[in-house]
Formats: structure tokens, sequence, C-alpha cells
């Protein structure tokens, strides 16, 4: 039996994130004497570094100090939220997936409430090619649960009539990559640590979905025209902002968030990032970034923008280097790659109903997805919270920012516009080339090496997950052992919208 789709494929999994002040740090310590316990110094207060931190942690109890640098004033990376007119909603990463174990560990552990997207069955979608809706589902609200389900049921009809058993080979594909996948949570005892993201994915047999772009596997998979075209192209132009010649893996890990069960912290996604530094015992340095990075023998000096220098013997770089101007001594070399931008606007007020060619506003799908067409003005327009008749909150998705002049062709009503450009994520080239994990053959690493396979909250735990063992593999010469000394500490949280 088909699941239901039409109900699901408004919660995309997407891949950018929210953030929480904490306690500054206190002043630079001197250079520690040769018998004081290393320090490992991170760049980043993300989702990539504050699980670093965690799984040092985690897997020992060698004593060393944790430093953790970000350049803004509240932690999170690409995790954020907005606040539109008193009220709050996820700007950046929003979406997890039930499968995604490492962070359901740290809302289990960090004593964080899960919370369902806002999404019913009977939530509607349309796919808007520039002229009208080629493909919509019903919509029909009410408070009667088995009305819903029949509603579910009726749309899961209207979307097999239009793209028959390509639905079945999709679902299918999704299963086989989360799959394999899942090996990445096998135990530490049986799984190797990898130096490389290339070991890592052929290990996980995910490594030639990064080779081939999505519509070759699709073709290959037998996908028919009609849905690539469609309905997947909507999928990747929300959660990736691109094609379907994004490489396979992406597009894989991206249609993956058109399943149903998908999940998100009450308060905000930045609590993950928040409680993992609260409780890894690190020294957190708010608005303090650091521009220079050198190996001078047994250690490496950072320098920060404020003017101040520290010492590690394990330098950590969490953050994308893409749009960075860290000086390296020496210098390194990785591939060039360029980050695809998405501008999501947050509107506040009413869709236009001409503007897509219908007579009310209720005729309009609480989804609009887009096809590729470098014409159209934006990826999605989402309905975030209906707060009246005539009053709602909307989520826009574009590669481009949305002018003024557009919004207003777009909506009748505009109480608040509110415009973030987000650096979100790798633009996806098959085949895919990947910076190492080790930057220089000593200490100095990259977490976000594994975003050119594919970019989520949870890829980059999974990538930190790593990074940790193998920072304890090679510099301590540790095996990794599970340590006992994991107590929460009950430091203030704060946080701040942007």
């Amino acid at each position: 039996m088909l699941s239901p789709l039409a109900v699901s494929l408004f919660t995309f999994l997407l891949v950018c994130p929210s953030l929480s002040s904490l306690p500054q740090s206190p002043l630079p310590t001197p250079t520690p004497a040769p018998n004081d316990p290393p320090t490992i110094c991170i760049v980043g207060s993300g989702i990539g570094g504050s699980s670093v931190a965690h799984f040092l942690r985690h897997y020992s109890s060698h004593p060393f100090y944790i430093r953790i640098f970000e350049r803004n004033g509240i932690v999170g990376g690409r995790m954020a939220t907005v606040n539109v007119s008193g009220q709050t909603f996820e700007a950046g990463a929003s979406i997890l997936h039930p499968k995604n174990f490492h962070a359901l560990n740290y809302t289990k552990s960090l004593g964080l409430n899960i919370k369902k997207p806002s999404s019913s069955d009977s939530f509607s979608l349309g796919i808007w090619n520039g002229k009208n809706f080629v493909f919509k589902t019903l919509s029909f609200s009410s408070k009667l649960p088995f009305v819903d389900k029949i509603v579910s049921l009726a749309n899961s009809v209207l979307m097999f009539l239009r793209y028959g058993f390509s639905l079945l080979r999709m679902e299918s594909f999704i299963e086989s990559t989360v799959d394999k996948f899942l090996k990445y949570y096998e135990s530490s005892e049986s799984r190797p640590v990898f130096e490389t993201v290339d070991g890592m994915l052929k290990w996980a047999g995910l490594y030639n979905l990064t080779t081939r772009t999505l519509l070759e596997e699709m073709i290959d998979s037998g996908f028919s025209p009609l849905l690539i075209e469609e309905l997947v192209t909507v999928i990747t132009r929300i959660n990736y902002g691109q094609s379907v010649s994004i490489s396979g893996l992406a597009g894989a890990v991206s249609l993956a968030g058109s399943g149903g069960g998908l999940w998100a912290i009450e308060g905000g996604n930045w609590q993950m990032a928040a409680g993992l530094i609260n409780r890894s015992d690190a020294a957190l340095h708010l608005r303090e970034e650091i521009e220079s990075i050198s190996y001078l023998g047994e250690y490496y000096e950072l320098n920060s923008t404020v003017g101040n220098s520290y010492t590690c013997e394990v330098t950590v770089v969490a953050t994308p280097m893409d749009e960075l101007n860290i000086q390296f001594s020496p210098q390194i070399s990785i591939p060039k790659r360029e980050l695809q931008h998405t501008h999501a606007t947050f509107v506040r007020g009413l869709l236009n109903p001409a503007y897509f060619g219908l007579n009310v506003v209720s005729e309009i799908p609480e989804l609009v997805g887009t096809i590729e067409d470098s014409d159209l003005p934006f990826s999605s327009i989402s309905v975030l919270r209906q707060h009246g008749e005539k009053d709602m909150t909307y989520k826009i998705f574009s590669r481009q920012p949305m002018a003024d002049t557009l919004l207003d062709s777009i909506f009748s009503v505009r109480q608040e516009t509110i415009r973030i450009d987000w650096g979100a994520y790798p633009h996806y080239s098959a085949p895919e080339v990947f910076a190492p994990f080790i930057l220089d053959g000593r200490h100095l690493y990259y977490v976000n090496a594994f975003e050119n396979a594919a970019s989520t909250m949870e890829t980059s735990a999974v990538a930190a997950e790593n990074l940790a063992r193998l920072i304890l593999s090679r510099f301590f010469n540790l095996a990794p052992l599970i340590s006992s000394n994991l107590s929460s500490n009950s430091g203030e949280l704060l946080h701040v919208d942007l």
C-alpha cells in the first residue's frame, strides 16, 4: 500500500540552522606547560563543532581542554530561528528524519522535547509552472480524524494516477540509501575510524552515488520523466535549492525528507548545539572570529580578530571554509567549491490569488512548489501559520533575493517581511571531489569535508563522531572508550532570533 507521500511532502529535510547565546569564555590562557593537558580548539559552534566536542568527551575520559570559537554572538551555525510578529519559526535546518539517531540521542539525553511538524493529513500541495498548477492535492479542513484519513487516501490515489509505480520506485531508492547510511550507527568496536570521506562513503556503499547525478540514478531506477520533472524537482529545489542535476547521494538524502515521521525540537533545533557545548565543559568564545591558524612545531597558534592568540595541540575547523578568510600557515590545499545560497523570506500577510490565476486565497495550496525554470522567481511558498482568515505567515525559498516589487505582486497584503541569506550547503556537482578530514597530515581537521556528500544536521553529526574518534586514535593513540562522566551541566542557555 502506498505511503501517504502527499501528507509529508511539506516538511522537508532542509539543510540549513538556530542559535543560542552562552556565557563568554574566560580570557585566553598562556601557552600551557609541557605537563598540562592538551588543548583542542574547535572553530565553529554549529551542529558539527558541538558534536565533535560531545563525542570527544563521550569516547574518552583522557584529560584535555576544549575551546570553541564562534564569530557570531550566538551558537548553532545554520540552525537558526526567526521572530515574525512575536512568533518564532525555524529559519535554517528545520526538519529531522526518524532515523537520525544522533539527533534523537541528543534530544533524549539533553531533555529536549520533540514536536511533529505542523502538517495534517489534509495539508495541500500544488506544483506551479509559472502559469498554472500542473498538479494539486485535495485540501479539506476537519477536526474529525477519519475525514483527514479519507483526504489522505484520496491524495495518495491522485498521486498514483499521475505518477504511477514510479512512486514505489522512489520509495525503494530512498529506503536503500537510508539502510546503507545506518551502517554509521554500528558499534564503534566493529566500525572503522575513517581518515578520508571517500573511505567513509565506500565502507557504507554510498560512494558511487556521489559519482553520478540524481537524474542518472533515477533514470536507471526506472523513474518516470513526469515524476522527475515535477515531484522530485520540487523536493530538490526546496531542500537544496538545486535541480535534479545534483549528485545522487545528496538527491537521495533530499528525497528522504518526503517521508513520514519527520520531527523537530520544541523551541528550536539550536538547543542541540547549545546543550552539547554546555555538557562538553568547553570554553566558549563568542564574537571571536579566527583569522589565522599557524602550525609552530608542536602546537597550532590561532589568532582572532579581537587580537587574542591561543595555542592548541589539535585544531578542528567545523564551519564551511568556502566563504571564510582564515589564513593558514603552512598553506593548505582543498578542492574549490561554491556554496549554494538560499534566500529565505518570511512574510506575514496574504497571498494574491490573481498572481496564480485563481479567484480566492483558499484555492492556493498551502505549499506551492515549482518546477525547474529559470524564469520562476521562487522555489517554494509555504504557510507556516494561519492567524486568521486573511492573516498568515509564509516562508518563501528562492535562489535570488525577493525584491519588494515582486513581493507586492505575489502578496495582496504584507504586514511584515524578513529576509535571510543562507550560504546553506554546497552546490552539488557529480562526480563530487572531497576535501580531506586531515588538512595538513598532522592534527588540523575539517568536519565539513563530508558536506560534499550530503549536508544535513545528521550528516554533520555523523562526520563529527568519526572525526572525534579519529583525533583520539591519532593524537592520543587511544582506542575510543565510552566515558561515564557525561552528566549535564546546568549552564544558562539564552537564545537570540535572527
